[in-house]
């Protein structure tokens, strides 16, 4: 790594861009993105909030980088392994990488300016399902509902107040002792998930690759189908 003296005394590392984007996740996994401005990235980095403006223009710009950062993590989709098997595998990255930083949920679609990650990313996915027969409509809906249901799931996984399986078994021992006498009677489909959670628990991989692979299926039996209209 290369270095500069400052004047008098010890030397310090050379900023970059991909250091000051790798700082700012680095504050935003700990502290969430609104932990993260540019005084506590200039702190964390040991610089004048200053420095930090000669890699990136300002805190839009910064984020952008961030998100693209998290993007890079996500399998892309290849055709040559099947359209299925390849929506899955992405749809199971894209979780984990969301289940690292949190913070970007609501954030991957958002960016105006998409880093070169992100596009890749879109267009691997479009590629992979255009390449295995589907129409350009009916990549659009599969694309569209395989991203609204990783980004709902991470969303109710960052929100809920557990993180494992033995952690929610706690919250739902917690809650029904804080039931009336009569929950059992007035809400019993309700007191039945409670029950159950406290026995089993709530494991979020489970659950989430059950409900992936319900959409796969859903998808699969619809293509003869969309085969058909595209002919048409």
């Amino acid at each position: 790594m290369a270095y500069t003296l400052s004047s008098g005394s010890a030397r310090r590392p050379r900023l970059n861009r991909d250091a000051v984007l790798a700082a700012a996740v680095g504050i935003a996994d700990r502290t969430g993105i609104d932990g993260l401005t540019m005084r506590t990235l200039a702190d964390e980095l040991g610089v004048v909030p200053m420095a930090i403006y000669k890699h990136v223009s300002g805190k839009d710009e910064l984020i952008d980088g961030m998100v693209d950062i998290v993007w890079a993590e996500v399998e892309l989709p290849d055709a040559t392994a099947g359209w299925r098997s390849a929506m899955r595998a992405r749809a199971v990255s894209m979780r984990g990488a969301l289940s690292r930083h949190r913070w970007a949920v609501g954030l991957m679609e958002s960016r105006m300016q998409p880093g070169p990650a992100n596009l890749r990313q879109h267009n691997a996915m479009m590629g992979c399902l255009r390449e295995s027969g589907f129409s350009f409509r009916n990549t659009v809906h599969v694309t569209s509902v395989l991203d609204a249901y990783v980004y709902g799931f991470a969303l109710q996984e960052k929100t809920l107040p557990f993180d494992t399986a033995e952690e929610s078994g706690q919250v739902a021992e917690q809650k029904r002792s804080t039931q009336p006498e009569t929950a059992a009677q007035d809400y019993p489909y309700l007191m039945e998930v409670v029950v159950e959670l406290m026995r089993s628990g709530y494991d979020y991989t489970v659950e989430f690759e059950l409900g992936l692979d319900l959409i796969l299926d859903g998808i699969e039996r619809l293509r003869p189908e969309w085969a058909d209209e595209a002919g048409r």
